[in-house]
């Protein structure tokens, strides 16, 4: 295969996941459940800009993969009634990028940018002025015969996500009007997201078995929808088509999934640390080889999870097991690797 057709492939299958979470996604607070009070907070600042008929001040969302950032970034400019244009901090690599954005915005527009903690420094001090006054200086030519100049910006809402909020500078964070960071839902949350989700794609499917899922899904709605397009494929194969808290269970067993939701990775990470290091501390670097796994999958994907439930914690020395954790595998409580406890 051919560089020039994996790329047409890749590009086109994210294309199409893309296209699929995007039918899932609410479109007004009404019908985005949980984080309650979060989008308390937004429904009162977009009322109040969309009674003075000005632009919403600029909004910061953080948190884990998979909670809803860009959701609620729509939904934001969907209540507002303005159009919005998305892009990332990678894609975003010069300051012409930048006001190549800027420059197409309407007043009262809104520009989110995922991954806003990746901008780079020459492109996010571009944006302070941006943010600030709403124009750009544009640097013409180089050295000596150099020139600037400016560009005027229609006011817009700038709305960044990223789940590394200490990652973004404080000059940066200082010009947001709001810092909104979103939880984990709860199970009986995810339960709502599933039944409407399997509304949506029309999939039969019952409380205890849109329960079963919700209780695996990490508390994450990303992994939710995920889960349960997998459940829906093994309904249709094994069953009558309908999922059940059975079927979802059993669907659930065969990607190693366990009632906790802790997967494969989680138990390869924690038998890691208590067999290979007796129970830690060690670093992400070490564990990071270990695993054979990014250190930046570690840190962001697979440990908040593993930290909430209180299997893992850090120290100022590294990741150590706890209790829980040591207890899950058959050991010992206080104990190093030693061997499991089959008693």
């Amino acid at each position: 295969m051919s560089d020039e057709t994996e790329s047409y492939l890749h590009s086109h299958l994210n294309n199409k996941e893309e296209s699929f979470e995007q039918s899932l996604r609410p479109t007004s607070f009404k019908d985005y459940p949980g984080q309650e009070d979060k989008k308390a907070q937004l429904q009162i600042s977009v009322q109040a800009a969309t009674e003075r008929e000005e632009p919403l001040g600029h909004l910061l969302l953080s948190g884990p993969p998979g909670l809803g950032k860009t959701t609620m970034a729509h939904i934001v400019a969907n209540e507002m009634g303005r159009n919005i244009k998305t892009s990332s901090g990678p894609v975003i690599e010069k300051p012409a990028d930048l006001a190549g954005l800027l420059s197409a915005l309407e007043y009262g527009d809104c520009l989110f940018i995922d991954e806003i903690h990746r901008l780079s420094t020459n492109v996010e001090e571009y944006l302070y002025s941006a943010m600030e006054d709403f124009y750009i200086d544009i640097i013409l030519d180089q050295g000596a015969g150099s020139r600037s100049i400016r560009l005027d910006l229609e006011q817009f809402t700038l709305i960044g996500a990223t789940t590394r909020q200490g990652s973004i500078s404080a000059p940066m964070r200082s010009r947001f009007i709001q810092d909104i960071r979103l939880d984990y839902y709860p199970a009986d949350i995810l339960q709502q997201i599933i039944i409407r989700s399997a509304g949506i794609l029309k999939v039969d499917i019952d409380e205890d078995g849109a329960k079963e899922i919700a209780n695996r899904s990490r508390g994450t709605p990303r992994i939710s929808n995920k889960l349960l397009r997998w459940v829906r494929d093994y309904a249709q194969v094994k069953a009558d088509g309908k999922i059940t808290q059975e079927i979802a269970n059993a669907a659930l067993e065969m990607q190693k999934i366990d009632e906790f939701g802790l997967d494969e990775m989680d138990n390869r990470l924690l038998e890691a640390i208590i067999y290979k290091f007796e129970g830690g501390p060690v670093g992400l670097k070490t564990l990071s080889v270990a695993l054979d796994e990014e250190e930046a999958t570690i840190s962001e994907v697979i440990e908040p999870f593993l930290i909430q439930e209180g299997y893992l914690k850090h120290t100022r020395q590294g990741r150590e097991v706890t209790d829980k954790a040591r207890k899950r595998f058959g050991l010992d409580p206080g104990t190093g690797s030693g061997q499991p406890n089959l008693l």
